[in-house]
């Protein structure tokens, strides 16, 4: 049957077409222009320090950077599908020049040349992207999130249960080599010795001692071959008490004053997720990540390991410090950074606050206000140094209290005491009910606390304070929730910290693509019409 009729536009699977050069079927905004934009841009040296030279020469680390922080834009963080890309993507292909890479090699660039240097990179890309007008660097909005770690979530060690075992095992030791000695013992001229054994009953060990404990056994059987209680006792150190000893030493070690962390990532704590799948804020292994923003592009990011906030901030500008980053004029947090040490450490590198503390809010409420027994509720008589309660009773000025924080910060509490609650009205909702109403006030974060009411309450504060839920909060929902990246590909802080390097690096380039797609629409439509 012919059909004469039919046409189709041609098609023929032996003859050559032109183009032959892929960047003609890139769009002009297309987001891996500009990777390849940036990282041409970068200073080279940053990536040439990773490498000592000699051998089979590798791979050129610009080659390497773009296809991997293009393969993060496109949701891609799979060594493996990284490679399989560079085989079927144009994109791929005209960011690599037909160089194909296999995962092993894509995956060793990532986790070991990178990790050192995922931070100057950073950077570099936020002074480019401050160089093209995208960012100004004087306001820094933060905000921290919990990401689940590559870690199994049943395999954890936790502090207090290491600590309790820890001591049994003390106990254990102790009564073991107080058996001996009562069976050694041959003269009462050890009695003394016995009862300073006893005495020294709950003072710590170190798998040192037990090795040395093993050793005088060793030669008390020398000289008595037969004896069975030497013997038991130096089978139960050797084969229980020194392995489980060195067991929980390296355990303390690897807390370092943390309170869990999981067996299969080590660097990985314990944390409540919101968004557990559960809906109930299982505890899960994870990293705190802290993230800086402007105009929703990420200025600054770093990852933790406790699980609060307020102890995170000081630390986060250090890091920023460290690679010689100016502090921004504004930083701009939501209440959970409001602590003293965080307000003394604003104050102290000429950063405005703008972060509430906790009770800003329901100060303003009238179910707080009928609180009597609050200190914001209680006059200050500064001449006095007394506070004056709602029945006109004074709580005179007792002692000090200083409390130091995880980061070395020194908080102190004057404790004021009213000795004069009996029969008051007040009694049951002011003193609980106590003979003496006591407050603990730091004098010091009530100032600070007045200026941060003042300054949020400025046009400059208000505006500023109303930009933060639609600045830094929605770069966490456009990585977590669009980008799907809830859970680490690799493992240990160092490399959680390139991962998320990488990400904020994506996500930038994400935005530039939208803003240079947004400014080309304008400029299309301000173009006059022909004719």
């Amino acid at each position: 049957m012919k059909h004469d009729h039919i046409s189709f536009q041609d098609y023929n699977m032996d003859q050559l077409y032109l183009p032959m050069d892929l960047e003609v079927e890139i769009p002009t905004h297309h987001v891996c222009r500009i990777v390849n934009r940036a990282v041409e841009e970068l200073d080279e040296n940053i990536l040439y320090r990773c490498y000592d030279g000699g051998g089979r020469p590798p791979y050129h680390p610009k080659m390497m950077l773009k296809i991997i922080l293009y393969a993060y834009t496109q949701k891609i963080y799979s060594s493996r599908q990284i490679a399989k890309q560079l085989k079927e993507n144009i994109y791929f292909m005209w960011l690599a020049r037909h160089q194909q890479p296999d995962f092993r090699t894509i995956n060793r660039f990532r986790s070991e040349k990178m990790k050192e240097i995922i931070y100057e990179i950073f950077f570099s890309i936020v002074d480019l992207l401050r160089n093209h007008g995208l960012v100004k660097l004087e306001d820094y909005f933060l905000d921290g999130t919990k990401v689940e770690a590559n870690a199994n979530k049943y395999t954890f060690v936790w502090r207090k249960a290491t600590e309790r075992y820890d001591s049994q095992l003390n106990e254990k030791y102790h009564k073991i080599m107080q058996d001996i000695e009562k069976v050694t013992r041959q003269d009462e001229d050890h009695a003394g010795e016995l009862d300073a054994q006893e005495k020294l009953e709950a003072d710590p060990i170190t798998s040192e001692d037990i090795k040395q404990s093993i050793n005088e056994l060793e030669e008390k059987l020398a000289e008595e071959p037969k004896n069975r209680e030497v013997k038991k006792a130096k089978r139960l150190l050797e084969k229980d008490l020194l392995p489980r000893k060195e067991r929980y030493e390296t355990q303390k070690e690897i807390l370092n004053g943390r309170n869990s962390y999981s067996k299969t990532d080590t660097d990985a704590s314990f944390m409540r997720m919101k968004d557990d799948h559960m809906r109930n804020g299982q505890l899960k292994p994870g990293y705190n990540v802290q993230t800086g923003t402007e105009n929703q592009f990420i200025t600054g990011f770093s990852l933790h390991q406790r699980a609060g906030d307020p102890g995170c901030l000081k630390p986060h500008f250090e890091l920023l410090e460290k690679y010689g980053r100016r502090l921004p004029n504004n930083l701009i947090a939501d209440s959970g950074y409001g602590s003293e040490e965080n307000y003394s450490f604003c104050e102290e590198k000429k950063i405005e606050a703008y972060v509430k503390y906790s009770t800003l809010d329901k100060e303003q409420t009238k179910k707080f206000k009928d609180q009597i027994g609050r200190v914001e509720n209680l006059q200050y008589d500064e001449e006095e140094d007394e506070w004056i309660c709602a029945n006109n009773k004074r709580l005179t000025f007792q002692y000090n209290s200083n409390r130091k924080t995880e980061n070395g910060y020194t908080t102190i509490k004057r404790v004021y005491r009213c000795v004069d609650c009996h029969g008051c009205p007040f009694q049951a909702v002011c003193a609980k009910g106590e003979d003496t109403k006591t407050i603990s006030v730091s004098m010091k974060n009530q100032e600070q606390r007045r200026q941060v009411r003042e300054r949020l309450q400025t046009e400059t504060g208000s505006q500023l304070y109303r930009r933060r839920k639609c600045d830094v909060e929605p770069v966490f929902g456009q990585i977590k929730y669009n980008r799907g990246f809830n859970r680490f590909y690799l493992r240990g802080l160092s490399k959680t910290t390139l991962e998320w390097g990488l990400l904020c690096i994506a996500h930038n380039f994400l935005k530039w693509e939208t803003h240079l797609k947004f400014k080309g629409q304008k400029e299309t439509k301000r173009e006059p019409k022909a004719g």
